[in-house]
């Protein structure tokens, strides 16, 4: 995912927020993918790439602690994971919402606040004051009492992200965030995603577009089911990794709204 600043370097003395070893995933039988070991810091990029079915959106799906770990561990701020960590925030596949959906862009951005609890009880102050600086942060003020299928899918994606950021977590995950956008809207998605890895997030990237999308990438994760790959941008171009298809057929989640890495 390419922004017109430098690559970013993570602290390398932080503790990581994700910690992964040995891990390999399975769905319907089959190996997704194994042996991966990667540790994530604050204010780190992560590009996830991997052939068809190779497991990218499952990888989230078990950070986010919504599916099982075959084998090895996944240690997420020092703990397993877990459903509902509101230390997370996650951007899932866009969907675009029809037009009659009951559901304005503000609507979208205070249940990632309040989860379950959306409308009953009403939000608190504090509640209304990070639902409206996430509206902010994403350029939405004006858009917010707008129906959400009434926006266009750059600005559907752009309060998804005001969701996802809403309780400043500490990691965010996007997947294939630019999918199905026009120029204008994958740039204002892409300034979004370099603002949270300017103010310290760990953003792991579900990409397809190597040569674009993770130019300020610091690493770039291969998903394999003989054995996973971590290493650079440019290791990642020398062997070729930008030629693998970009779809994952192990998208089996159905959720078409993230709540702080809840599902609604």
């Amino acid at each position: 995912m390419s922004d017109a600043t430098p690559r970013q370097q993570p602290d390398r003395a932080a503790d990581p927020v994700i910690r992964i070893r040995g891990l390999g995933l399975r769905a319907a039988g089959r190996q997704l993918f194994s042996g991966l070991d990667l540790d994530v810091r604050p204010g780190e990029v992560i590009a996830v790439l991997g052939r068809n079915g190779a497991g990218k959106t499952t990888l989230f799906r078990a950070i986010l602690g919504l599916h099982p770990i075959a084998e090895g561990t996944i240690r997420v701020l020092g703990s397993a994971p877990r459903r509902g960590n509101r230390r997370i925030g996650y951007v899932p596949q866009q969907r675009i919402v029809q037009p009659h959906a009951p559901l304005t862009a503000r609507d979208l951005v205070v249940l990632g606040r309040s989860g379950a609890r959306f409308g009953l009880p009403l939000p608190s102050a504090a509640d209304r004051r990070a639902v409206a600086a996430a509206i902010e942060a994403v350029g939405g003020t004006e858009l917010a009492h707008r129906p959400l299928g009434e926006l266009s899918g750059g600005q559907q994606q752009r309060f998804r992200i005001a969701q996802a950021i809403v309780d400043d977590p500490p990691i965010l995950l996007l997947d294939e965030p630019l999918s199905s956008l026009d120029p204008t809207s994958r740039g204002e998605i892409v300034a979004l995603a370099a603002a949270q890895r300017r103010r310290g997030a760990a953003v792991l990237v579900i990409t397809h577009d190597l040569d674009e999308d993770v130019s300020a990438a610091n690493r770039i994760v291969d998903l394999a089911p003989e054995g996973s790959w971590v290493g650079s941008p440019a290791e990642a171009l020398a062997r070729g990794t930008h030629e693998h298809p970009h779809h994952d057929d192990t998208s089996d989640d159905d959720e078409s709204i993230g709540t702080g890495g809840a599902v609604a």
